[in-house]
């Protein structure tokens, strides 16, 4: 073959392989688009799914509905609840009670159920009422716990006048004699705080709802007040805290049960007014004088937890000793001198002048000041015997009037006489006379 015609045919291989090359790119061009096509008809088919997936979601006044807080302003919280666009609940429809901030009833994240309270869609305005769903819940649970009388916790929302308002799902009030057992002046720390509760009242129909703490600690208390009563025994010395005082004694606090100490039993001295020995707060040492189950009552003392002052006394007075005491008490057969806080002793009227009195009245006055001596000392009679006049000098004996004595010296001895015949007695003078007027009367009768 000829180089011209092996020239000839190398170009017109090379012109096909160039076609087959360019053949090949275009299909390849081609095929990339078609797939592009195809991916994003895909894309636009998934889209329109979607589309129409959110279309599908039919909603309408009244409906009830679960989403997601997505979002919180001071006055509204928004909710996803998979629509085209999200809901709002107003400030109002968050709680059954009155709050400042949204934030107080809901937080970001968290899951809700809510009632459709209206809808628009050219406005894309969609208002739920978290309340309205809560409030449906709450009544039946509500009318249980009113059935069974069974305590349950709530947090104050609010403190108004009256009392205190707690959320329920529908307004709880708890009046302010249902709060404590005891007297409350001031609330105002009560907001936020979480209480156990009873529903005392319940009406549905007027949305009312009466709750009351006080039956939840007047239960837990006198639970607990057995259980301390059956602890406690007579003669047992345990300590407590003043809790209240009236005229006639104090409350002492001996593990959450009061007890009562009689104001004659709060001190060894006199007390007129508890106040005056003792005060609220205080922490103290009683002794168990008493326990009652059936009345609930417990008796204490005080005193009697701390020794007496006639054992106290029992080192310090002695027979024969000269102490200085006070009068405390005047009656008619004498004074009764205090020697030391609670010891009292006896001051017979012989005992206290050296002269005859007819009243102790007559020397002494109440607070008076005095020498006495112990004339006899019992602590275990609780008894002292004492003498003032014995702490004095006896008075001299008052001179006799010089008549008197010149008169006794002047006066004879009687003389005796031993004659038989003569009597000086009056038995023996009227015997003699008689026998004589006797004699002379028989001869008188005789010569008649």
């Amino acid at each position: 073959m000829s180089e011209e015609t092996r020239n000839q045919e190398a170009a017109v291989n090379a012109e096909n392989s160039e076609t087959v090359e360019t053949t090949e790119t275009v299909e390849a061009a081609v095929s990339e688009e078609t797939a592009g096509a195809a991916e994003a008809a895909q894309g636009n088919e998934e889209e329109v799914t979607s589309q129409e997936g959110l279309e599908i979601i039919s909603l309408k006044k009244g409906d009830t509905v679960k989403g997601t807080i997505v979002k919180i302003e001071d006055n509204q919280a928004y909710v996803s609840i998979g629509y085209k666009y999200d809901g709002v609940i107003p400030i109002r429809e968050l709680s059954s009670v009155q709050i400042d901030n949204a934030a107080a009833a809901v937080e970001v994240g968290q899951e809700v159920e809510c009632k459709v309270v209206s809808i628009n869609d050219n406005k894309e305005s969609l208002v739920l009422s978290k309340r309205a769903i809560d409030s449906e819940k709450s009544w039946e649970d509500l009318e249980k716990y009113f059935a069974s009388q069974e305590a349950f916790e709530v947090t104050v929302a609010d403190v108004v006048k009256g009392g205190l308002v707690a959320d329920v799902g529908a307004r709880g009030f708890i009046p302010a004699s249902m709060v404590e057992r005891h007297f409350v002046e001031d609330f105002s720390d009560y907001k936020g705080r979480t209480l156990r509760v009873k529903v005392k009242e319940l009406d549905r129909e007027n949305s009312k709802v009466i709750l009351s703490a006080k039956e939840v600690l007047e239960a837990e208390f006198e639970a607990n007040k057995q259980k301390i009563m059956s602890e406690l025994t007579e003669g047992q010395i345990i300590e407590g805290t003043v809790q209240r005082l009236t005229q006639f004694g104090a409350f002492v606090d001996v593990g959450g049960v009061d007890g009562l100490v009689h104001v004659s039993e709060i001190a060894w001295t006199h007390v007129d007014k508890p106040a005056d020995a003792v005060s609220e707060g205080e922490k103290v040492r009683v002794k168990v004088l008493k326990v009652d189950p059936e009345k609930g009552k417990i008796s204490l003392s005080i005193k009697a937890a701390t020794p007496g002052p006639w054992d106290s006394a029992a080192g310090k007075i002695n027979i024969g000793d000269i102490v200085t005491g006070e009068v405390k008490r005047l009656v008619n057969f004498g004074a009764f001198v205090e020697l030391f806080p609670g010891v009292e002793g006896l001051v017979h009227i012989s005992q206290i002048s050296h002269k005859h009195i007819g009243t102790p009245h007559e020397v002494l006055k109440e607070g008076q000041e005095v020498q006495v001596k112990v004339l006899d000392f019992n602590p275990s009679e609780k008894r002292v015997s004492l003498s003032i006049k014995e702490t004095e000098e006896a008075p001299a004996p008052s001179p006799r009037p010089e008549r008197e004595r010149s008169s006794s010296r002047d006066k004879a001895p009687k003389e005796v006489l031993n004659n038989p015949n003569v009597s000086l007695s009056n038995e023996g003078l009227s015997f003699t006379l008689a026998e004589r007027f006797g004699d002379k009367l028989d001869k008188f009768k005789g010569n008649n």
